[in-house]
């Protein structure tokens, strides 16, 4: 799988490999009308938590980005702490799942789950 980030002009990415596994959740699923919502709530050892799920909704003040059939929505809070972020898909022995890149966390927990 590419790992190469495809840019946007709100400056949030998805990687190839991560929009590919997003669109195959979203097939088993089978459902088209779900997106894949990215927030930053507060919480976690160092401040701040991301959150990934899918959703049907649209709140007032989303972001919205297509990424192929993947559309990826961000709410008008969390858009700020996510522009340049890189979300990908990782699946190794060691690890599997979502990964996010994000330049604007000035330092991160031990677990990575969480940033300020």
């Amino acid at each position: 799988m590419s790992t190469e980030a495809t840019t946007t002009a709100t400056g949030i990415n998805l990687t190839s490999g991560a929009a590919e596994k997003v669109a195959a959740l979203l097939a088993q699923e089978g459902r088209d009308d779900l997106s894949l919502r990215v927030a930053v709530q507060p919480g976690g050892c160092s401040g701040l938590r991301y959150q990934l799920y899918f959703d049907d909704r649209a709140l007032d003040g989303d972001t919205v980005v297509e990424f192929g059939s993947v559309k990826v929505v961000t709410d008008k809070m969390s858009t700020p702490y996510l522009m340049g972020a890189t979300i990908d898909f990782v699946d190794t022995i060691s690890k599997q799942g979502f990964t996010i890149d994000n330049p604007n966390a000035q330092g991160s927990c031990a677990c990575g789950d969480s940033f300020n």
